[in-house]
């Protein structure tokens, strides 16, 4: 019979861990919904298409291409759709899908929550910052 030591018994125990979380449904859907530009990609498609020149214009900190990745990722995870429509120049609008759609209730409460308690939050870290410091 084989005995571990507690290092290998430890990473075994984390690469299972990794993937239970990796298998996770919440933490796969969180993952993209918590990446920074995507809460407001979709908050700004929520009422009505958008052309990318709007978006880029309304979302002004984030760069073309991070911009671009944000919907190319939202897109293949079928939260939102790109349509072409050829004129001169190109139209390319994007909207939410039926899937996308039903996700915003579930930001809304998230974004009022965040609202809501942010001060809460801001006094709770300042509190552990100073705990810390001073037990330093």
């Amino acid at each position: 019979m084989t005995t571990r030591s507690a290092a290998q018994r430890q990473a075994e125990a984390r690469d299972s861990h990794l993937i239970r979380v990796a298998e996770c449904p919440t933490h796969r859907l969180l993952e993209r919904v918590g990446e920074k530009w995507t809460a407001l990609v979709l908050k700004e498609l929520a009422d009505r298409p958008r052309r990318y020149g709007d978006l880029a214009r309304t979302i002004a900190g984030a760069s073309p291409k991070m911009l671009t990745q944000t919907l190319r990722r939202l897109e293949r995870d079928g939260l939102l759709s790109r349509t072409v429509t050829p004129a001169v120049p190109v139209r390319v609008e994007y909207a939410l899908t039926p899937l996308g759609q039903s996700l915003m209730p579930v930001l809304r409460a998230l974004s009022g929550w965040a609202e809501r308690n942010i001060g809460h939050v801001e006094a709770a870290r300042e509190t552990y910052d100073e705990a810390q410091r001073s037990s330093s």
